[in-house]
C-alpha cells in the first residue's frame, strides 16, 4: 500500500468508526469499533456488518399501524425471544421532524426490532435511517406495500412498485448512511403489472442498491378501488410466485408475508424461503408464538406459561403507569392472551370495560386474571408440563 492510499485508507477507517459511534449501543457497530482496532479491512466489514445471519428472520412480526407499538413489542417479546420484531410505520418526516422520544423510543429488551419507514425522498430517508440506526434499532426496513389511499398521497407505500429506480436510489442513500442492514417490504406487484417480470425487474434493481433482504406480501395491492382492508384479503394469494422469486434469487433473503393464520400454517414456506411473517394473526392470538423459538430456531428453553407472561406484563405495566402511561394504551394488546382458552371472553371484557376509565391501574390487570385463572387452576403448571413434553 502506498503512502497516499494508506492515508485515505486511515482517513475512511477514522470516518466509519466515527459514525458508528452514534450507534454504539448497537451490536453492528460495537463489532465495527472492534474490528476497526484490529484492521480489518473496510470493505469487507461492511459486508459483514450489513449481512443478515442466515436464520435471524425465520419467523417475524408485521409492522401494523396502530398495534406494533412498544408496549405491544415488548409483551410479544415476553412470548417469543427469537421472533424479529417491527415497529409501526412511520414515515421520515415524522422522524426528522416530531417527538423523536414518543416516535423512536423503545425498549432494550425489544431486540431484535426494526424500524420501518415510509417516504420516498432519498436524503430524507437516509437522514431518518441514520437516527433510526442511532437509537439503536437492529434493521431498518422501507415500506413499498402499504396500498392506502393516504399513503399513496404522500408517494411512498406500494405506488413505489411502479419506480423501482427511485426505490433504489432511496435504498442506496440509506444504505450508505448507517451500519445496519436496510430492508424491504412488498408486494408481487400491484394493478395491472405481470408479476413474472415486474417483480424480477423490482427484486433486481433495489437487491443492487444494497437491500439483501425483501419481505413479499404474496398478493398484488390495487391502487384503486379497493380498501387497505380489501387488499389484505381480495387480491388472491400467490405464494408459489415469492417462492419462485427465492429459487432465483437464491442469494437473496426472501421472507413470506400475507395470509399466514398459524405457526403449522407458515413453517411449510420455510422449505422453500428464509422466513415467514405474521401479522393479525399472532396479534389476535399472541401465544401462538411460543412454540417458535424451540420449533423454528432450536431453542432448548421452554416458553413461558400464558400466567408468567401476564404476570411480567404487570410488572412492566406498573413501571410505566409510574412514568405517566395510560393502562389502556399498554392492557389493548394483551386482550387475545388467553385466545381460545375458557373464561377468556371475561378476561377480555373487564380489561376493554375498565383499562379506559380515568385513575383505571394495576388493579385492573390483577382482577382480569383472578377473573380468567379462575376455570383455569392449575392451567399455569399444566401448561408448562406440555411446554416442556
Amino acid at each position: 500500500m502506498n503512502c497516499q492510499s494508506g492515508l485515505i485508507s486511515a482517513a475512511f477507517n477514522t470516518f466509519f468508526a466515527w459514525t458508528c459511534a452514534y450507534a454504539h449501543s448497537t451490536a453492528y457497530c460495537r463489532l465495527a469499533i472492534a474490528a476497526l482496532h484490529d484492521h480489518v479491512p473496510v470493505l469487507h466489514l461492511l459486508s459483514e456488518l450489513k449481512s443478515l445471519k442466515p436464520d435471524s428472520h425465520r419467523f417475524c412480526v408485521a409492522p401494523m399501524m396502530e398495534w406494533t407499538d412498544r408496549h405491544c413489542r415488548t409483551f410479544l417479546r415476553l412470548i417469543s425471544a427469537r421472533a424479529f420484531l417491527y415497529t409501526e410505520m412511520v414515515t421520515a418526516d415524522a422522524v426528522l421532524h416530531g417527538d423523536r422520544l414518543r416516535v423512536l423510543g423503545f425498549n432494550a429488551a425489544e431486540h431484535p426490532v426494526g424500524l420501518q419507514l415510509g417516504g420516498s425522498d432519498p436524503a430524507r430517508l437516509a437522514e431518518a435511517a441514520r437516527i433510526g440506526a442511532d437509537w439503536g434499532y437492529d434493521e431498518i426496513n422501507l415500506n413499498i406495500g402499504c396500498p392506502s389511499d393516504r399513503v399513496q398521497s404522500g408517494r411512498f407505500g406500494a405506488c413505489l412498485m411502479a419506480e423501482p429506480a427511485l426505490v433504489a436510489d432511496c435504498i442506496r442513500a440509506m444504505a450508505d448512511a448507517v451500519c445496519v442492514p436496510v430492508t424491504v417490504k412488498c408486494r408481487i406487484g400491484i394493478d395491472d403489472q405481470d408479476t413474472e417480470e415486474s417483480l424480477d425487474r423490482f427484486v433486481d434493481t433495489v437487491a443492487d442498491a444494497g437491500s439483501r433482504m425483501f419481505i413479499v406480501h404474496a398478493r398484488k395491492a390495487w391502487l384503486d378501488g379497493l380498501s387497505p382492508k380489501e387488499n389484505r384479503d381480495v387480491p388472491p394469494l400467490d405464494y408459489d410466485r415469492v417462492h419462485r422469486l427465492k429459487t432465483r434469487r437464491s442469494d437473496l433473503a426472501i421472507v413470506i408475508n400475507g395470509g399466514l393464520a398459524s405457526l403449522p400454517n407458515a413453517a411449510p414456506h420455510l422449505v422453500h424461503v428464509d422466513g415467514v411473517m405474521l401479522g393479525r394473526a399472532a396479534y389476535a392470538d399472541p401465544y401462538l408464538m411460543a412454540d417458535v423459538d424451540r420449533t423454528l430456531y432450536g431453542e432448548a428453553e421452554a416458553p413461558l406459561s400464558r400466567f408468567e407472561v401476564l404476570d411480567r406484563f404487570i410488572d412492566y405495566v406498573q413501571s410505566e403507569l409510574d412514568r405517566g402511561v395510560r393502562l389502556n394504551a399498554m392492557t389493548r394488546h394483551i386482550l387475545g392472551l388467553f385466545h381460545g382458552q375458557p373464561r377468556a371472553r371475561a378476561f377480555r371484557r373487564h380489561i376493554a370495560e375498565h383499562a379506559h376509565l380515568p385513575g383505571a391501574g394495576i388493579e385492573v390487570l390483577r382482577h382480569a386474571r383472578d377473573i380468567v385463572s379462575g376455570d383455569m387452576l392449575g392451567a399455569d403448571a399444566a401448561e408448562k408440563t406440555s411446554a416442556a413434553a
